[in-house]
């Protein structure tokens, strides 16, 4: 049977309709390239979303800093107690077990750390040791803080007219206030303005002095000063200061007076000055090695 040509023509030409749809179908471009995001943009804005919570996350971090920073002033003027117990560190129990509310158990006299109740607590331990060494030659040591404590006691036992055979000082400042002025924690608000009054006035408030230039207008035995020219926690021109005035100190006219610094070399720093091997030497040929009161 043949085909009619009609039929066949029919055929081809609804072939080749489809063959053209397809191909149509084949260059439809697709939706969700061209179409949804046009030259990019979502791209984009997803960037600037990422950089905007980065920078908001930034400023918040920022803020959370200032606030910190702008707070720690206020309270320590606010709570003074809170400077004191800074200086004092009065909330470190070194023993643990040693309660620091009864200095009395372990047989001191102050009721809470400060300057005057430093003070007397030492010159209840030189009391006491003087009375069991009879008159063997008694010196007191003094290191850091300890050196405003250590000045304050010799202070009072020459007003006395006791004083005691020799003051060593190590690692000494010239006062509180100078010391905390200078003090790698004062570093970050020395710019902030009313430094001073936020910080320093405090000091003098709480009568925290350890003024140690004073002192030395009224002490009358030999003095040695040691100072490593490394030290991060007392600038060593405070020690040298202070050996300054007390050369010119006229209660001290007579008497020997000793500044011994230790090069930055040797890595001292603020407390391993009792490692120089010259060490001994030095209070052996100064006559400081006998009983000795270490604050």
């Amino acid at each position: 049977m043949r085909k009619r040509k009609g039929s066949a023509d029919h055929d081809s030409s609804f072939t080749g309709t489809l063959l053209e749809g397809s191909s149509d179908l084949k260059q439809c471009p697709k939706k969700t390239d061209a179409a949804s995001d046009p030259g990019g943009s979502g791209t984009a804005m997803g960037r600037r979303y990422r950089r905007g919570g980065l920078m908001w996350r930034l400023r918040k971090i920022l803020i959370w800093v200032l606030g910190i920073y702008i707070t720690i002033p206020v309270i320590i003027k606010v709570c003074p107690s809170i400077q004191a117990k800074l200086v004092f560190l009065n909330f470190v129990r070194v023993p643990y077990f040693i309660d620091l509310k009864r200095p009395q158990d372990q047989g001191m006299l102050s009721g809470s750390p400060s300057e005057k109740g430093m003070t007397s607590d030492a010159l209840f331990l030189y009391q006491w040791i003087k009375q069991r060494i009879g008159q063997k030659p008694l010196y007191i040591w003094g290191h850091s803080l300890g050196t405003g404590v250590a000045t304050n006691l010799v202070r009072r036992l020459c007003d006395r007219g006791t004083p005691p055979d020799s003051l060593i000082l190590e690692s000494p400042f010239t006062n509180i206030r100078e010391e905390a002025k200078s003090h790698p924690f004062s570093m970050v608000y020395r710019y902030l303005p009313g430094f001073d009054w936020f910080f320093l006035d405090s000091i003098t408030a709480n009568d925290i002095r350890f003024a140690s230039d004073e002192n030395v207008n009224h002490i009358s035995c030999p003095v040695l000063i040691l100072h490593a020219e490394d030290d991060a926690v007392v600038p060593f021109q405070l020690g040298k200061k202070l050996y300054d005035l007390a050369a010119q100190s006229k209660s001290l006219n007579g008497h020997k007076v000793q500044f011994i610094p230790f090069p930055s070399s040797l890595g001292y720093r603020h407390k391993f000055i009792y490692k120089s091997p010259q060490l001994p030497n030095i209070l052996r040929s100064s006559k400081y090695l006998r009983a000795t009161i270490y604050i």
